[in-house]
């Protein structure tokens, strides 16, 4: 048996800008039947809150405190290309298709907002939420993870990587201490060009991830994501997953599929790597309670050019 859950699945690709038809139920079906060809029995549907007007109107234009002009102007545009969907549309389309019996529950990622996360927490209060993603997507307002941008990758080199994993770790403790989430996405997805820092900072960084975790009651997602990105393993690396079983930090697992073709991405692998860190289950969550999903290995059905759980280098 391989992990029953996907709990990071988006309606929209990046870049393309949010589109109302992507909400119907045929859609959403779609994503369902992809999700059960891969061995998973649900899935949480998780869209980013920066698509949505309301979640832009909550945070305010944030960025323009930033002093650096170039990425003012980039993070000024991203969210001028985003910030399009309506918050209330995407609830009810999710919620039809619970009471259609498909196989989802209402989620959402929410990005971290240094300073505003109180504000999220009181928009997001008024809506039936089963599980809210905590994620790090930028430091201050480099939005360090955006793969072939210019203005992303100028700053590695002006900042980095040493700077840029200790401001990664910085803003996950963060968000962390918010308690405004119930799992931290993609933990150390800094990682995701490949660039990692020096063996010592990297024990540091993951010591401190793995007790933010802790200490916050949240779970941590195992995503097969990395996979797909130069970063070239699971998020979070092995060493990281078996601190937060160590220190007793459920976790998820998850796609962070951005189209129907990924949902489900090689999860008999992830079977492989949460059990192999020690885990017996997966943490599910109804109406942000959670609950225990077993999970056993076998032979699930991976996908052709699935990593069988390995890490990359």
């Amino acid at each position: 048996m391989w992990p029953l859950l996907d709990y990071h699945v988006h309606l929209w690709p990046h870049p393309e800008k949010a589109d109302p038809a992507e909400l119907g139920l045929e859609r959403i079906a779609e994503y369902c039947a992809t999700a059960a060809r891969a061995g998973v029995e649900e899935i949480a549907l998780t869209e980013h809150l920066f698509r949505f007007r309301a979640g832009r109107a909550a945070v305010g234009d944030f960025y323009r405190e930033e002093p650096d002009p170039e990425l003012r102007s980039s993070m000024s545009a991203y969210f001028d290309h985003h910030a399009t969907a309506d918050l209330d549309e995407y609830v009810e389309s999710v919620l039809a298709a619970k009471r259609a019996g498909l196989p989802v529950v209402l989620g959402l990622e929410v990005d971290y907002y240094a300073g505003r996360m109180d504000a999220v927490s009181r928009l997001l209060s008024g809506y039936p939420f089963d599980v809210l993603l905590g994620s790090v997507h930028w430091i201050g307002t480099w939005m360090f993870d955006v793969l072939g941008d210019e203005v992303a990758e100028r700053q590695w080199r002006v900042r980095g990587v040493e700077q840029a994993w200790r401001g990664y770790t910085d803003a996950l403790e963060e968000l962390a201490g918010t308690r405004a989430c119930d799992v931290l996405a993609h933990p150390d997805v800094v990682k995701v060009t490949g660039r990692r820092p020096p063996e010592s900072l990297l024990e540091e960084c993951h010591e401190r991830m793995a007790r933010a975790a802790a200490g916050s009651g949240m779970a941590a997602e195992v995503s097969s994501a990395g996979w797909r990105k130069p970063a070239a393993e699971q998020y979070p690396a092995r060493r990281l997953l078996e601190r937060f079983r160590a220190a007793g930090v459920p976790v998820t697992t998850a796609s962070d599929s951005h189209g129907a073709a990924d949902v489900g991405h090689a999860s008999a692998d992830l079977a492989n790597v949460v059990t192999s860190a020690g885990y017996t289950s997966v943490r599910a969550f109804r109406a942000r309670r959670p609950h225990d999903v077993r999970v056993l290995v076998g032979s699930g059905p991976g996908r052709d050019g699935a990593p069988d759980g390995r890490e990359g280098t």
